[in-house]
């Protein structure tokens, strides 16, 4: 039921967010319960007119490193698991890619599980 939106910048190297995806997908099996094969990602690679951020926002040194990751998923989660998914997913891209902690955003969007269609025009979960 999640959808992951990832945003970095381009000249990562080949694949580079084919792994983010595959990390941040086994981040949220392991920490909410994500079912598996449950895996919808899109990736998107921006220069510095398509991504913009602030590089000191709540005083968070940011590079263009950056990784912007948006899960629109069910509502419901505990907000303890939530932090848990937040430090999982940007522990684990520090520590397989290299990615700084730092340039690690992440934003859930909630719904109802009746907003969903995963094929064949039926609301599976209505």
């Amino acid at each position: 039921m999640p959808l992951v939106r990832i945003s970095l910048m381009k000249n990562r190297p080949n694949g580079f967010g084919k792994k983010v995806g595959a990390i941040i997908y086994q981040a949220m099996v392991d920490t909410i319960n994500v079912p598996v094969k449950d895996n919808f990602q899109i990736v998107t690679e921006h220069d510095s007119d398509t991504l913009i951020y602030d590089p000191t926002y709540l005083d968070i040194k940011r590079t263009d490193g950056i990784i912007i990751i948006q899960i629109t998923l069910n509502e419901g989660r505990t907000t303890s698991l939530k932090k848990a998914l937040f430090n999982t997913i940007a522990d684990r891209l520090h520590r397989e890619l290299g990615v700084r902690m730092e340039d690690v955003m992440i934003n859930l969007v909630e719904v109802k599980k009746e907003n969903w269609s995963f094929g064949n025009g039926i609301a599976q979960y209505a």
